[in-house]
């Protein structure tokens, strides 16, 4: 049996158009500590409703002007009332008006004459099970703002598209995860690296504490400008920031992007100022090509990317120089109507031998 809370005090609206049954009701209940308020028919009834909500309602049917049934119709069409326990009292016994209470919503029905004994128990009944209701409706709300917070953090490690696929295995939509293997391959995306030049030796000259906040400034604006082009933050690697754009959804312009996305990089890093250390710039790198992605991990889950066209993307970054873009002839052959570009001249990549480079300068303005 479930164990409820001592109640705090309530108080209840007793409505009959009989004198004798109000000061008979009310003298019962008020012995048993309950505060009791009264009224002789159905508009007054409503009229004290709206002045202070009651924990329940004793209801009588049979009343001149509204009738019980009326006035119950009414609280429970009303959302600030509906959830008020109505127990009707009458000596209409007949099924069909037992059944027409209990279909606009009454929480009881008892016929006259009654036992006071009996009006009290179920009195009680209701006012505990109107409790629990309370105290369950309390726990859905912690439990939706939890759900809520929980949400919101796998779409911050994870892309919206595949944390909606995991919602679904926790939800029970779809089957365990245990087994389940999120994986897919894009025929072509545009992937980014990007390191921070000479951080490292920043780290040394400040306390952790200006280190971690210098950091987190400058990725939270790569993080802005991510977001504002559409594109998918891989992860990050202590000063290392990684970009993809093409996936987990396909878009024909991911280049472009992505060639946007490392302009206003460049531009938001020769803006960052710190009193300590000359002005910071950035080493980019982006190839084009086809990518596998994925999620792995158990307990904390990652999305990343693996592929030739990942690994050339960091030979572009690590093989660059300070404060440019170097993309491979695949990005170029796409960027080259759009952007300006130069030829680098060609880079030995390992395990891939020499290959065509070109520095990405800027957009080709349009007259």
């Amino acid at each position: 049996m479930a164990d409820f809370d001592p109640l705090p005090p309530q108080n209840i609206l007793i409505v009959d158009d009989t004198p004798e049954n109000l000061r008979i009701l009310s003298d019962v209940l008020s012995r048993r500590g309950y505060e009791v308020r009264q009224s002789i028919n159905g508009d007054m009834a409503l009229m004290s409703v709206q002045t202070r909500l009651p924990n329940l309602v004793l209801l009588d049917i049979m009343m001149p002007g509204l009738d019980g049934y009326e006035v119950c119709r009414q609280l429970k069409e009303n959302p600030q009332t509906r959830h008020i326990p109505v127990v009707f009292l009458s000596a209409l016994n007949a099924t069909e008006e037992k059944v027409k209470a209990f279909k606009l919503g009454a929480a009881d029905y008892i016929t006259k004459p009654f036992h006071f004994e009996e009006i009290v128990v179920r009195i009680e009944h209701q006012l505990q099970l109107q409790q629990l209701q309370q105290q369950l409706a309390a726990q859905n709300a912690l439990l939706e703002a939890e759900k809520f917070k929980a949400e919101e953090l796998l779409r911050n490690i994870l892309p919206e598209a595949i944390a909606n696929q995991l919602k679904h295995y926790s939800l029970g939509i779809a089957p365990d995860l245990q087994g389940v293997v999120f994986a897919e391959s894009f025929e072509s995306a545009t992937i980014l690296f990007a390191d921070i030049v000479n951080f490292t030796a920043f780290a040394t000259e400040v306390s952790p504490q200006e280190l971690i906040k210098s950091l987190n400034q400058i990725f939270s604006r790569f993080d802005r400008l991510t977001e504002r082009y559409g594109l998918e933050k891989i992860k990050t690697i202590g000063d290392a920031y990684m970009v993809a754009g093409g996936i987990p959804v396909a878009r024909p312009d991911h280049a472009e992007a992505i060639a946007n996305l490392a302009l206003e990089m460049q531009t938001a890093i020769a803006a960052f100022y710190t009193p300590t250390h000359p002005p910071f710039r950035l080493r980019i790198g982006i190839n084009t090509g086809p990518v596998i992605a994925g999620v792995i991990g158990i307990k904390k889950f990652s999305y990343d990317l693996w592929g030739d066209a990942v690994n050339i993307a960091s030979r572009m970054e690590s093989q660059g120089e300070p404060g440019r873009i170097q993309v491979t002839e695949a990005t170029y052959e796409i960027l080259r109507s759009h952007y300006r570009l130069e030829p680098r001249g060609t880079l030995v990549i390992k395990g891939k031998g020499r290959m065509q480079t070109y520095w990405l300068i800027g957009r080709i303005e349009s007259n």
